[in-house]
């Protein structure tokens, strides 16, 4: 393919992600209204993971309560940008990043999941935080979810590995999309929305999934996603 017929794919602007993050510093001012300045202190010292481990479950805490009065946004999907059941018995958002290895490595454990459980649907949204490829990459994914072609698109783009201007190029040909598709204000603005949803959930990175009150912001694997399935249909019944 010649450079001609790929440059109208290469477009895109670099997206920010703004992430609520966690001080120690705050968690060392919390702690010793019930502990004690010094039971804190030699506890830490002795077992500085600990700290870690604490700071790790506030953030789940709060990313949890966030989650309510977005929920309906988090589930309703851009266009086709979903698999599984029509009518589901859970819901379990997914945001990724084209070029995110972790995210590619998630993907396995996503389709087996859709694949045993005939009730679940994974909402896509997309959040292109690694750079300009990632930006056009998502700009091409809504593009095709548009023309109800995001499973297509998404799958053929994923087995490629990272995205290449040459691998969007061609996986966008192959499918007859249009390059100004990629480009109007219904994609910028779905891209600007998946922002502000993953810094309400506090994102620090890709991928962050959704399932119920659940928030898991890394590549947990089948069975940390499994469990979280089911807890949310617990919570629901």
């Amino acid at each position: 393919m010649s450079d001609r017929a790929r440059a109208p794919w290469k477009a895109g602007l670099i997206g920010g992600l703004v992430g609520a993050v966690l001080t120690a510093v705050l968690l060392i001012a919390i702690l010793p209204q019930w502990l004690g300045p010094r039971i804190v202190r030699e506890g830490l010292m002795r077992d500085p993971e600990a700290l870690v481990a604490a700071s790790d479950a506030l953030k789940a805490k709060q990313a949890s309560a966030a989650i309510g009065p977005i929920r309906a946004a988090l589930e309703t999907p851009f266009a086709s940008s979903w698999k599984g059941a029509a009518k589901p018995t859970a819901t379990m958002t997914y945001f990724y990043d084209y070029a995110c290895g972790y995210c590619r490595k998630s993907n396995p454990d996503i389709e087996r999941l859709l694949a045993e459980d005939k009730g679940l649907r994974v909402v896509y949204r997309e959040l292109p935080i690694l750079g300009p490829d990632s930006i056009a990459a998502a700009r091409v994914a809504l593009a095709a979810s548009r023309a109800g072609k995001f499973a297509a698109f998404h799958d053929a783009l994923s087995e490629a590995g990272r995205p290449t201007p040459g691998a969007i190029s061609r996986v966008a040909n192959a499918l007859a999309l249009s390059p100004a598709d990629a480009q109007s204000s219904d994609v910028e603005a779905e891209i600007r929305k998946n922002m502000a949803l993953a810094g309400q959930l506090g994102a620090t990175g890709t991928p962050l999934f959704v399932v119920g009150d659940t928030v898991i912001n890394s590549a947990a694997g089948y069975d940390a996603l499994k469990q979280a399935i089911a807890a949310a249909r617990g919570r629901a019944g």
